[in-house]
């Protein structure tokens, strides 16, 4: 059996995808405790913490300030291995086109950006907005994480949003959607995506894995 320590905490504000995400895990980390949850002494005692997001970001931000959520990934990050999932990844950069403007955790350098109305792809067509459906992810950095994933797995993406960090070398995974955007970030004991690895078939769940047993 791998050598992971047993307590995963799922943070809950009530905009996650959390029961499948928590399922994922239960399903690629056997024997585990993973715990859904908004209690900040839960998250601050479990070996390892996701921060997942669906939805509208400033929807998003008024639950994340209201429970003082940003508090609990900031002291998790410093801790203990963080997966921030979709908007949980976007919430985490300093501010959000979405919305005329809304601001984020500002844990992470840089902003979040619409990919636009009018997005053409290499041979001149036209691509809808959301991104939503499968893509390739080209991995920029060597990572625990891409532990037995092929360079170029398919993930499955659904966001109008993508993040622009300021620093490019924290971008652990790209994909291109007209433009080239950031897929994953990496930065100390936070890796970042924005596809959904608890609906990305093998690739998704491999990741999931390598995540129970990364120590940060």
């Amino acid at each position: 059996m791998s050598d992971f320590r047993s307590h995963i905490a799922v943070i809950d504000y009530g905009m996650g995808n959390l029961h499948s995400v928590a399922k994922a895990l239960e399903h690629v980390c056997p024997g585990a405790k993973v715990s859904i949850t908004a209690d900040p002494n839960v998250v601050e005692d479990a070996d390892r913490v996701v921060f997942p997001g669906v939805g509208a970001i400033r929807d998003c931000m008024g639950e994340i300030n209201r429970l003082n959520v940003g508090d609990v990934v900031n002291q998790a990050m410093k801790a203990k291995p963080v997966l921030a999932i979709c908007v949980g990844m976007q919430a985490l950069m300093q501010r959000s086109e979405e919305n005329g403007g809304v601001d984020c955790l500002g844990l992470l350098p840089g902003e979040v950006k619409f990919f636009g109305d009018n997005l053409i792809d290499d041979q001149g067509g036209r691509l809808k907005v959301p991104h939503m459906g499968w893509n390739n992810v080209e991995q920029s950095i060597d990572h625990p994480l891409w532990q037995g994933i092929e360079q170029n797995s398919r993930f499955y993406f659904v966001h109008s949003y993508y993040v622009a960090p300021a620093d490019p070398s924290y971008i652990a995974g790209r994909c291109n959607y007209g433009p080239n955007f950031a897929a994953a970030l990496s930065h100390k004991n936070l890796f970042a995506v924005q596809f959904h690895p608890e609906k990305s078939a093998d690739a998704g769940l491999q990741l999931l894995r390598n995540f129970c047993n990364w120590m940060g």
